[in-house]
């Protein structure tokens, strides 16, 4: 397990935000988790995924963090099932599942973020879910420090919603997803073709965190950003992309100030025009 004081977060957060923390710990085996909590019995440690989903809200946090990325990132491929453990990314995963000619995961090919954090927030799109394809996942209670596994229905998952975001002290060690054969060039081909789409629509050449909040019922936040003419609204560096206004992209140097800076400013427009509490997608460090 490798460990670092005084870490630079800048390169393990999708917005590039820069931050600093007191430590960084890159786990490698269960047995490493319970040795860091070991330390620190208050767990104020924070656990960061592929760091895709989250706003660094400050420039320096006094606190350890635990990294899954780079580490904690073994496959096994068992016939139909794989098994992941929380670091791998979801590009990695989607691309083992073509390899086997196993169909499932193609949607995610292109979704950036680790097996870890598509389990917690229920990542995915309209058509499909991680709850569509996951099977069960091993954690690490926190509450009593054992090793768990919970099978999918009883994680209830909702819209960008689990029992996992429900409970923070719940930490996702590995995931076992249930696929079906399919046909490897069928496979490639959805695959590719749902990277071409994104890219089309997606500020893909800025650092972004991807959607920024939940769809409200019956409604797409786009839209209304749209019809509000916040297309290019900046704060700082943060910006409300002109290519898809779901989007805030960092333009150089943005803080997590910045972002939130922005954020609030749209959630009080739609609010004033629409009557709709917009609910963050994102995770707030």
């Amino acid at each position: 397990m490798k460990s670092y004081l005084g870490f630079d977060l800048t390169d393990y957060n999708g917005y590039k935000v820069r931050a600093n923390c007191r430590k960084a710990w890159f786990p490698e085996a269960e047995s490493d988790l319970l040795e860091i909590y070991s330390m620190d019995l208050e767990k104020r440690i924070i656990v960061l995924g592929n760091g895709n989903n989250v706003i660094l809200s400050k420039e320096y946090f006094d606190q350890d963090f635990i990294i899954f990325n780079g580490c904690f990132n073994q496959i096994e491929v068992n016939g139909t099932e794989i098994m992941a453990e929380s670091g791998v990314t979801l590009l990695r995963l989607s691309q083992i599942a073509m390899e086997h000619s196993l169909t499932g995961l193609e949607i995610f090919y292109d979704i950036p973020g680790s097996v870890g954090g598509a389990v917690v927030m229920n990542a995915g799109t309209k058509d499909i879910e991680i709850k569509d394809v996951l099977r069960n996942v091993r954690y690490l209670d926190l509450v009593d420090m054992k090793i768990k596994e919970i099978y999918c229905d009883d994680i209830h998952f909702e819209y960008r919603n689990s029992f996992f975001l429900r409970n923070p002290d719940k930490i996702i060690l590995k995931a076992w997803f249930q696929l079906e054969h399919g046909n490897q060039k069928a496979i490639i081909n959805t695959m590719e073709e749902n990277k071409k789409m994104r890219w089309a629509k997606q500020p893909r050449e800025y650092p972004s965190c991807g959607s920024v909040f939940k769809r409200p019922q019956g409604r797409f936040v786009g839209p209304m950003i749209d019809e509000l003419e916040m297309k290019g609204f900046t704060i700082g560096g943060a910006q409300i992309s002109e290519k898809h206004s779901g989007f805030i992209i960092n333009i150089g140097n943005a803080t997590g100030k910045d972002i939130l800076a922005v954020i609030s400013e749209v959630q009080k427009r739609v609010k004033d025009k629409y009557g709709i509490d917009l609910e963050l997608e994102q995770r707030v460090i």
